[in-house]
């Protein structure tokens, strides 16, 4: 049985929740995560957690916010151009204070959330949505396989919950 080390990808469920035990996403109603292992393509402290695991395992796993998503920055609003926000829920017309939005940065995707919207500007918090909250990870690895040349070229799993070309 392949376990999880560098340059495996791995496939798992997660049910997230908060320090209040309120559940604020979940996996498991559609496919696994994936992710190729060793690439910081994931939190680095669940990839810690995960290395040495096998298909089966389970874990139950705390992080501070420092281990998570970091310390939420006050001051971190700002006003960037409507059509720069992606991701608007199906059935949603327009974008609503408290909604989370993606925005293309310099350093990649990133999670913003409404503060105000306007017409054609944007107030966002840049803080990501989850910032300054201790998490729990409740994690179920459904499969680990060696990753293949080309999702080690390319940083990232490709196939079932991965990156498609």
């Amino acid at each position: 049985m392949t376990q999880i080390a560098q340059d495996t990808v791995v496939q798992f469920h997660y049910t997230l929740t908060d320090a209040d035990d309120t559940q604020i996403e979940t996996s498991l109603n559609a496919d696994p995560l994936a992710y190729l292992h060793g690439h910081d393509n994931m939190i680095a402290a669940i990839e810690e957690a995960l290395e040495g695991k096998s298909a089966g395992d389970t874990l139950h796993l705390t992080l501070t916010p420092e281990q998570a998503y970091g310390e939420r920055k006050e001051g971190s609003e700002q006003r960037i151009p409507l059509k720069h926000l992606q991701g608007l829920p199906k059935g949603q017309k327009s974008w609503k204070a408290g909604m989370t939005a993606v925005v293309q940065t310099n350093q990649g995707m990133r999670q913003v959330t409404v503060v105000k919207p306007g017409l054609k500007m944007v107030l966002v918090d840049t803080n990501h949505p989850l910032a300054g909250k201790t998490l729990t990870y409740d994690i179920q690895v459904v499969d680990v396989r060696p990753a293949t040349d080309d999702e080690i070229a390319h940083g990232h799993a490709h196939g079932v919950g991965g990156h498609h070309h």
